[in-house]
């Protein structure tokens, strides 16, 4: 298994201690959440390490789905800043959020559908001249959040030739039981636990999840992708470390 780490888990102004305390954990794959205070990351710091690393596009005030041209605009180009780090840090993969219905549009849903999918066929578009491709991400059970459906999302990507990060948390807070988590689609995958109600990003074995059976379903379909544990601090990571090891 390639197991990484989110830095959800450190998302603060000490990125270079936090990484050092990743180092000494001898983890691999460092996902980085290019988020305030982590927008504009210092490319030298992170390359002093020997991480594989992969980005997590920008979450918050972004709607790649919006139907105001000027906000789905300033939110493809922040998902292209994040190519291009992934460019320069050799990294092949970037996850996207796809957007969400705000509630003035709740009777255009259609075209809000059509912009998101036009959003993630510029990024893809972008990314793939430098062999880096996005991976859309499923969302949690909150409303107005687009494709809370795996199925659904899945046909979406298998339609445009693009990858998913499969978020088993939000997954499970959607009704979807462990034996249904795998598409050929699925490039990417974070792990966090819950139990089936709320998204709470708990350390793995905190809640209900079976995640020997969502892991054995992916070495049966020989994903090689990485597992990133995405939860809320330190103490959680390594206790879902220490999870995945008896595993």
């Amino acid at each position: 298994m390639k197991i990484g780490v989110s830095t959800l888990a450190i998302n603060n102004d000490k990125l270079y201690d936090d990484l050092k305390f990743f180092n000494e954990l001898n983890i691999d794959y460092i996902e980085i959440l290019q988020e305030y205070p982590n927008s504009n990351i210092n490319v030298d710091l992170l390359n002093s390490f020997d991480f594989k690393y992969t980005i997590h596009s920008p979450i918050i005030d972004l709607n790649i789905a919006s139907l105001n041209k000027s906000i789905q605009l300033a939110s493809i180009n922040e998902i292209i800043k994040s190519i291009d780090l992934a460019k320069t840090l050799d990294s092949d993969i970037v996850v996207v959020h796809p957007g969400s219905i705000p509630f003035l549009a709740r009777n255009y849903v259609d075209k809000v559908l059509s912009k998101c999918r036009e959003s993630l066929v510029i990024c893809e578009n972008y990314g793939s001249d430098y062999d880096v491709h996005i991976a859309v991400e499923n969302m949690p059970n909150i409303d107005n959040f687009l494709y809370k459906d795996i199925n659904t999302l899945n046909r979406l990507l298998f339609d445009l030739d693009i990858g998913m990060t499969l978020d088993v948390g939000h997954a499970a807070v959607n009704g979807f039981s462990e034996k249904e988590l795998y598409f050929d689609s699925i490039k990417h995958v974070h792990l966090s636990d819950n139990n089936y109600d709320n998204d709470m990003h708990y350390s793995l074995g905190e809640g209900s999840i079976d995640f020997k059976a969502v892991i054995k379903n992916f070495e049966k379909n020989n994903y090689n992708g990485i597992f990133v544990i995405e939860v809320n601090d330190k103490e959680s990571v390594l206790k879902s470390l220490e999870y995945l090891e008896d595993l």
